[in-house]
């Protein structure tokens, strides 16, 4: 690093840098990126073609694709019933963000990355500190060097006061020597930029990343303290996180004005740590991307590219040597395997001598298709069904079959599931959407966006498919008839996934009412 990179991160000094930040959402660009095509921006459309179809044959689940070169969009779809105009779960991509907002913070003087960690929180201290803990800098929670012994995301969102939660683990390590992926080390540095300037992250970063870059609708979620979740809980249009991913390519600069120093989006995204790990049979070293360094928050890939990611397949992937950005979001188990095909088939087309054409009118029809069966059967009943006591607090559950449709409906609840086909519903019911950390949950339910449809499988079982589609994940309810009986299991996309796990959710069991 050099002497003057290491004094501008260390002092903020602003002696040649202005923040920008406007007035009015008016001042902002909400234009929508600009469109071209792949020929023109000489990239092989035969290629892209190709990535699309391996992710099909593979059957990764992808439920958005954007594709960036020069700054201009040159593919671009969306899974139905995700869209362009829908917010998406981002899980630890939302990390990414989370360094922005620090690095804005230091831009502006409010503090540095050499900021002892305590020092912004003296009544939540343990009654002992620590030489470790107090060792500890804002630099260690961004590069996932805290030093702690156990990863304590898990211990934290059971508790009131996370921040108190966090100081008062066991600091093992010197912090800066080890990499441990921490999300809750994230979490604190959302806390210590809303300590220093007053505002979440997501209010601090309203003004000075999503209104310059157009982008509206995202939501966070919160601690029970008020405070943004930072390692997880951003949602986000697919087209933000390619303003995202093209303003980090662009060192910082939007529209003529310099937005973010170019010095931090350098320092953020070059390699700081090594993550441990070798050789393995099936996975050398050098082609593993969460063996090849890690920044502030954001991810070194194979070759000269960095990301940021999260669970699932969410994905902002920078490749400043090719001037392009690449943005998915999915739910996908094997996210190597997913960037294994980016490298495979969507990097080579960069390099086309002649980019090669081809139709890519089929982005436009992209769709998730709802489970087949058939779509009557003479169970068909519409008698409401009396439900032993559950978990859930339900007392009734009843089917009504009208036209090409099934409404359900337990107690309050109703969800209309179209026959073999996705209606589009919203609705709150207990123990939905699936979620992958219970921390930041809301404390009252939200209503969810449902795609939802219904099939019997045989004459006794009818299958319910909920796709929450602001989220990655979707419900199966297998309702199976049985007399004047019916069982109600569940089974979460996120469960599925793992076939040792266990849907926490009992079956619902019920009797119908005469």
């Amino acid at each position: 690093m050099t002497t003057a990179r290491r004094s501008f991160l260390k002092h903020a000094s602003l002696a040649s840098f202005s923040l920008w930040i406007p007035k009015t959402f008016a001042e902002a660009s909400t234009a929508r990126l600009a469109r071209s095509t792949p020929e023109a921006q000489g990239v092989s459309a035969k290629a892209i073609l190709d990535f699309i179809e391996a992710v099909e044959r593979e059957k990764m689940e992808l439920h958005s694709f954007m594709m960036l070169r020069r700054g201009q969009v040159i593919a671009e779809g969306w899974w139905e019933p995700y869209g362009p105009d829908l917010v998406h779960t981002m899980y630890s991509m939302s990390k990414s963000f989370t360094s922005t907002a620090v690095g804005f913070a230091v831009a502006e003087g409010k503090m540095s990355v050499e900021d002892k960690v305590i020092s912004f929180f003296p009544d939540d201290l343990p009654a002992k500190v620590s030489d470790n803990l107090a060792a500890m800098r804002v630099k260690d929670l961004l590069t996932m060097a805290t030093g702690n012994e156990k990863e304590p995301t898990q211990a934290c969102v059971k508790e009131e006061n996370w921040v108190r939660t966090f100081l008062a683990q066991t600091i093992a390590h010197k912090p800066g020597t080890q990499f441990m992926y921490n999300s809750a080390a994230t979490y604190m540095c959302s806390a210590i930029v809303q300590k220093v300037t007053g505002q979440t992250i997501l209010d601090y970063l309203t003004p000075r990343l999503f209104e310059p870059l157009g982008i509206s609708g995202m939501r966070w979620e919160s601690c029970p303290r008020g405070i943004n979740t930072g390692g997880w809980g951003l949602s986000i249009q697919s087209e933000g996180l390619a303003k995202f991913g093209q303003l980090l390519l662009q060192k910082g600069k939007w529209n003529g004005k310099q937005l973010l120093p170019a010095a931090w989006i350098e320092e953020a995204t070059c390699f700081h740590i090594q993550q441990p790990g070798e050789d393995k049979k099936d996975r050398p070293k050098a082609q593993n991307d969460w063996l090849q360094g890690y920044g502030y928050q954001f991810w070194r890939c194979q070759g000269t590219a960095f990301r940021g990611d999260g669970a699932f397949g969410q994905f902002t992937i920078v490749l400043p040597e090719q001037d392009a950005v690449i943005v998915m979001t999915s739910e996908n188990k094997n996210m190597q395997g997913q960037l294994d095909l980016v490298w495979k088939h969507l990097l080579p087309a960069f390099d086309a001598k002649s980019p090669q054409a081809a139709d890519l009118s089929q982005l436009k029809t992209l769709k998730l298709m709802p489970p087949k069966g058939r779509k009557t059967s003479p169970t068909l009943t519409h008698k409401p069904y009396q439900l032993e006591t559950n978990a859930l607090g339900l007392q009734t559950v009843s089917f009504a079959f009208e036209g090409d449709r099934c409404v359900f409906k337990a107690d309050a609840h109703s969800i209309t599931c179209g026959l073999e086909s996705w209606n589009h519903d919203e609705a709150v019911f207990p123990g939905t959407p699936p979620r992958l950390i219970s921390g930041g949950r809301p404390k009252t339910a939200m209503p969810s966006k449902i795609a939802a449809s219904a099939t019997w499988t045989d004459d006794t079982t009818l299958v319910l498919t909920w796709r929450y589609y602001e989220t990655p994940h979707s419900d199966t309810l297998t309702c199976k008839f049985d007399g004047d009986g019916v069982t109600i299991t569940f089974l979460n996309s996120i469960t599925a996934m793992n076939p040792k796990a266990k849907d926490l959710r009992a079956p619902l069991k019920g009797r119908a009412i005469a």
